[in-house]
């Protein structure tokens, strides 16, 4: 006689947005707040790179020959959820676009 399994469905957790007056708040609560930062950050930062790799007709090949490395380096570069990108990496993409990379401690 075979055995019968039954599977047990995990109940997601119910969050309440009750005591929250921003999103801010709720994904600081959460633990997310500086992730998310990163990420729009990130995701800023690419948009305005591929926008004036545009402006300039330089297409992402273009660009990894410029600054001399892969094109996948340069896809990487441009993918928001890869924060793996270091300081110097994009000043040079930023140079190579006729552009500077400008930080801030607010």
């Amino acid at each position: 006689m075979a055995k019968r399994t039954t599977k047990v469905r995990k109940r997601k957790a119910v969050r309440s947005t009750v005591g929250f007056s921003t999103l801010d708040g709720f994904l600081k609560d959460q633990g997310k707040l500086e992730e998310f930062e990163a990420t729009a950050i990130k995701e800023v930062l690419a948009w305005q790179i591929v926008e004036a790799m545009k402006a300039k007709n330089i297409s992402r090949k273009g660009l990894a020959e410029r600054m001399k490395t892969s094109r996948s380096q340069i896809s990487r570069l441009l993918d928001p959820k890869d924060g793996n990108v270091t300081l110097s990496t994009l000043q040079r993409a930023a140079k190579m676009v006729d552009r500077s990379l400008r930080l801030e401690l607010v």
